[in-house]
């Protein structure tokens, strides 16, 4: 198998897509944003029109000398808007003062308000930056997704399951050259980094150093070996599962460091003779692989109840037993008694969305 070497002028193609890091956005409603500030609009009027009012005496109207309610509604409102029409101005000292420490305040606030959405856009890159501060500083024992296509998209969907919160979903992290497949894993919730995965620099900005488990599903199977390779050597720890076309590599993905290799074409091929020999087979295994509907293939700890008892002994109907680093079968001798540090592989009823059981 030839690895691919990145020529001068893709190198330029990826230049200006480089290190971008993208995170979910979640969009308040137009409609919402306008309410929200006339809210903040109208309580900068009120606060002014207090101010005003209760140093009324301060003020004087050069109609007939006096400022009531009515005129410090008046003074407020084109005081806000512009700079005053000089038919009421403040005359004593305190209201002098209230007009340059708080009346001016609330103006230059006012004004703020009604051109939000340019103060908006000003500090949009900002904001954005903050955001991505606090995420990396948050981001730990995460899941690492490289390549966003249909096997990536399908194994974000089975790690979140139908029911994840956004937070959990912020958690996933994908790593794809494609702005465009980036933008779409992150109108869906996940967090995204639009580069080269088989460049460390790119990997370190989806944090990889500090994930738990990597998932490469890249559309190559020479892309999937150079991008396990660096995974590899950024995190010694991490579990990583790579897929790959054809069966030949999959001895070379291991090699670079893979903890399991999933033949992509081969499992297909495989579920396909299994549907033509015997159908209900077939539907009862794409069933199992789809979590979150009708039967769910599960892993989990022996409980306290079940140690010392036999396979069979289960509430669950068990399949493998995991002791240590071998994969026994449920009618295998040595699985049985279960020991408290075994793992269960089983097949369980798949839990309703929001059961929260």
């Amino acid at each position: 198998m030839n690895l691919p070497r990145q020529d001068a002028a893709a190198r330029e193609a990826h230049k200006d897509t480089d290190f971008r890091v993208l995170l979910p956005r979640y969009h308040v409603p137009p409609i919402r944003q306008v309410y929200r500030r006339l809210l903040m609009a109208l309580l900068v009027m009120v606060a002014t029109v207090f101010i005003v009012y209760s140093d009324r005496g301060g003020y004087h109207d050069n109609a007939d000398g006096s400022v009531d309610f009515l005129d410090a509604v008046y003074y407020s409102t084109v005081t806000l808007s512009t700079t005053g029409y000089g038919d009421i101005v403040p005359h004593s000292d305190s209201a002098r003062l209230s007009n340059v420490l708080l009346v001016t305040p609330l103006r230059v606030l006012f004004l703020i308000i009604l051109v939000g959405t340019t103060l908006e856009v000003l500090t949009e890159r900002t904001r954005e930056q903050w955001r991505l501060t606090r995420w990396r500083s948050a981001l730990r024992d995460h899941t690492v997704v490289v390549g966003f296509g249909t096997k990536g998209r399908s194994a974000v969907q089975t790690i979140c399951g139908p029911s994840a919160s956004l937070r959990e979903k912020e958690r996933i992290v994908v790593v794809d050259p494609n702005p465009k497949v980036v933008e779409s894993a992150t109108a869906h919730g996940y967090a995204g980094v639009i580069g080269d995965a088989t460049r460390s620099d790119v990997l370190l900005r989806a944090e990889v150093q500090k994930a738990r488990q990597i998932i490469v599903a890249t559309q190559r199977d020479d892309t999937a070996v150079l991008v396990t390779l660096t995974a590899r050597q950024l995190n010694r720890t991490a579990k990583i599962v790579a897929a790959v076309r054809e069966e030949e590599n999959a001895p070379l993905l291991r090699q670079s460091g893979a903890d399991a290799v999933i033949t992509s074409a081969s499992a297909a091929g495989r579920l396909l003779g299994m549907s033509v020999l015997s159908p209900s087979a077939g539907t009862v295994m794409e069933d199992l692989i789809q979590k979150g509907s009708g039967l769910d293939l599960v892993e989990r700890p022996v409980v306290k109840a079940e140690v010392g008892r036999g396979v069979r002994d289960t509430d669950d109907l068990v399949v493998s037993v995991l002791r240590g680093h071998r994969l026994l079968a449920y009618d295998d001798p040595e699985a049985s008694p279960l020991k408290s540090t075994d793992r269960l592989i089983t097949i369980v009823r798949a839990r309703p969305a929001g059961s929260g059981e």
